[in-house]
């Protein structure tokens, strides 16, 4: 089965078919053809650029317009290759806005993360108004044809499903939810050794970029005010750290370094207080690490991260995030306790060659349903 796989290659979107990429050797049956989406060149950037005045307001139809320029690109590639793949498999949707046509003509999976339903309150680089319904009813024009015209439509998280559901009316019978997985080295079972370690000062420890969209600087505010005698905070990130008491950066984590294992390995608790994230790689990797994990109940991570697996609090209170990371530093018998559960979690969900194996069968699905469909079938 010959399959190209989309991928928009856009931040997490780019580890999703690393993994592919590593997993699928595994399934002989499946012949991959790759295609990534070029770094935007100055047209593209230029089109989907911000408006000032208008963006300010969400008015400019930012992500829309990029998502339409990186869109008219990809339709050229599928064109180019039409003939060539049995199956198609696009991730995000977004790289399918002007391909609908092309969706319904072959055998077809679209995989998302988020719907511009959810994900238009959670850009990283700008905050919704009161304006933001109506360009998500523009957006929506393009995203519906993409998830009527599919074979299969698959959401990673029961939160976007949902949204899959209800708002865009994609029906049981082609609609599948599971999770896209990471590879981890063999760790082996139990929690990370920081999780039981006796050290006076256990490390928390956070990953990402975008520290304050991303709720690392209010996390250091809070460890420096409240936690800075009995936690040192570890925030692995490329950007520049504010100095602090019991505080360290680590900015020579690359792919494939083994540098990110190393960190959480030693860590105690992964604190990742993201209002933006729906179920991010980093919490993924962290409940992998054998690690606790200490973050907000918002979009798809009360799903990633149950009760066994971490605390979660509501997003604006400050009081509870520091006392459910308090919880766990005074508590190592319950930060062990956790991180196993966290591990087990990922080695039964998240773990990447069981999702390209429910991958592999979704577009097995795809290809057989679109040869068993009639020529009057119309969706």
């Amino acid at each position: 089965m010959k399959v190209l796989f989309v991928n928009e290659n856009i931040g997490g979107h780019a580890s999703v078919h690393a993994a592919l990429r590593r997993t699928l050797p595994a399934h002989p049956e499946v012949e991959p053809e790759f295609l990534d989406v070029p770094a935007p060149r100055l047209m593209r950037r230029v089109v989907g650029g911000a408006v000032p005045g208008l963006g300010l307001l969400d008015l400019d139809l930012q992500a829309l317009r990029a998502q339409l320029a990186l869109s008219r690109w990809v339709r050229r590639q599928i064109r180019a290759r039409l003939g060539t793949f049995d199956v198609l498999h696009v991730y995000t949707g977004n790289a399918a806005l002007r391909s609908a046509d092309l969706l319904r003509a072959v055998p077809s999976v679209v995989s998302t993360d988020a719907t511009t339903e959810t994900n238009a309150y959670r850009l990283p680089y700008r905050e919704a108004t009161r304006f933001t319904p109506a360009a998500i009813r523009a957006a929506r024009r393009f995203e519906q044809p993409v998830f009527d015209s599919a074979t299969l439509v698959l959401g990673n998280t029961e939160w976007v499903g949902a949204s899959l559901r209800k708002t865009y009316g994609v029906g049981p019978d082609r609609l599948r939810v599971f999770p896209f997985g990471i590879v981890a080295p063999d760790l082996g079972d139990g929690p990370a050794p920081g999780a039981v370690s006796a050290d006076p000062l256990p490390r928390l420890v956070f990953v990402g970029r975008q520290l304050e969209r991303k709720g690392a600087l209010r996390l250091h505010r809070l460890h420096q005010e409240h936690l800075a005698d009995v936690c040192e905070l570890v925030l692995v990130t490329t950007e520049e750290v504010p100095p602090g008491r019991n505080v360290r950066a680590v900015s020579d984590v690359t792919v494939g370094s083994g540098r990110l294992w190393e960190e959480l390995r030693a860590s105690a608790v992964f604190v990742f207080p993201s209002p933006i994230d729906q179920a991010p790689n980093a919490v993924i990797e962290a409940m992998a690490a054998g690690l606790p994990v200490v973050g907000l109940r918002v979009a798809a991570m009360p799903e990633t991260v149950p009760p066994d697996c971490g605390l979660l609090v509501e997003p604006d209170d400050d009081r509870a995030l520091v006392e459910a990371v308090r919880t766990l530093v005074r508590d190592p018998a319950l930060r062990a306790r956790l991180g196993a559960a966290a591990r087990a979690r990922f080695l039964a969900r998240y773990e990447a060659t069981t999702s390209t194996r429910r991958l592999v069968e979704t577009l097995t699905e795809a290809r057989e349903r679109f040869a068993a469909r009639s020529p009057q079938d119309v969706r």
